[in-house]
């Protein structure tokens, strides 16, 4: 029974090494294409720099911008509102979320508001929380928290409903406290699907910090943006740009290690619910 545990362990290793080889390979190649597709289009288009800088200019404002510091302090800013924000939308996704799954009267109170919140889009919501709550960091928060809620909360319900009846049945005939059955059945049951919304969490919290320093902020990659959008930096946006797609990039690789880490005990699901 080890052995045959320790086989499945390895062939899924192995199985994850084996997908990882292509986008190792693939990812620096299709980099280096779309550089020179870009260096080619800003040359041969003749764009002036504020219309369309070129690779070395972006590189060369990079390295200003790295020099006197101002990019990490931009980039602390932003990371900390990404990371609390994150933090508080999926604790009340997955708590709201457990209710709802074991409440199905709680589940169609509450359903037809969170749908609804769901239409109206953060950016328009952005301003209120900014008047209300003022330019700091808090407002920047609950609009991270905001975008991160609902696809955390879906997964997490059917996450949870997707424990089959039969091992629940186990468990109270092997008279389960509801620790132990939460701890040994439910969580291990729903946490890949649980994690398929924490990837897409953590792509969106980098969108909400952004939006919410785009509407009223003095600082963070937002900002940078918009001041370089004000002065026609462009090579200022793009090194901007270029940073938020790193930290989301680093953030969802993040989630994508703890993901094998946690599941290297069984294989993935084919079809998860909601994935990237």
């Amino acid at each position: 029974m080890v052995m045959d545990l320790l086989h499945a362990e390895r062939r899924t290793i192995y199985r994850m090494r084996a997908g990882l080889w292509p986008m190792l390979y693939l990812a620096p190649i299709s980099l280096a294409m779309a550089v020179l597709a870009w260096w080619l289009v800003a040359r041969l288009g003749d764009f002036p720099a504020f219309i369309l800088p070129g690779p070395g200019l972006v590189w060369v404002r990079l390295m200003q911008s790295l020099a006197d510091g101002s990019l990490f302090r931009h980039v602390l800013v932003t990371l900390r509102e990404v990371l609390t924000g994150l933090a508080l939308g999926v604790s009340a996704a997955t708590a709201l979320g457990y209710l709802l799954a074991k409440s199905h009267s709680f589940e169609k109170l509450l359903s037809p508001y969170i749908v609804a919140s769901q239409s109206v889009p953060v950016v328009a919501i952005a301003p209120l929380l900014i008047i209300w709550f003022g330019p700091g960091l808090l407002s920047k928060v609950l609009i991270c928290a905001l975008i991160v809620f609902f696809p955390v909360l879906v997964n997490t319900v059917v996450g949870l409903r997707s424990v089959p009846e039969e091992l629940q049945d186990l468990m109270r005939s092997l008279q389960a406290t509801r620790w132990q059955t939460v701890r040994h059945l439910e969580i291990p049951a729903a946490l890949p699907v649980f994690l398929g919304g924490m990837r897409i969490g953590a792509t969106l919290s980098v969108i909400g910090a952004v939006v919410g320093e785009f509407v009223g902020a003095d600082r963070g990659l937002g900002f940078l943006i918009n001041v370089g959008r004000g002065q026609y930096d462009t090579a200022l946006v793009f090194v901007a740009v270029f940073t938020l797609i790193t930290m989301a990039l680093a953030l969802y690789g993040f989630v994508v290690l703890v993901e094998a880490r946690l599941l290297s005990w069984q294989q993935r699901p084919d079809q998860p619910v909601i994935t990237l």
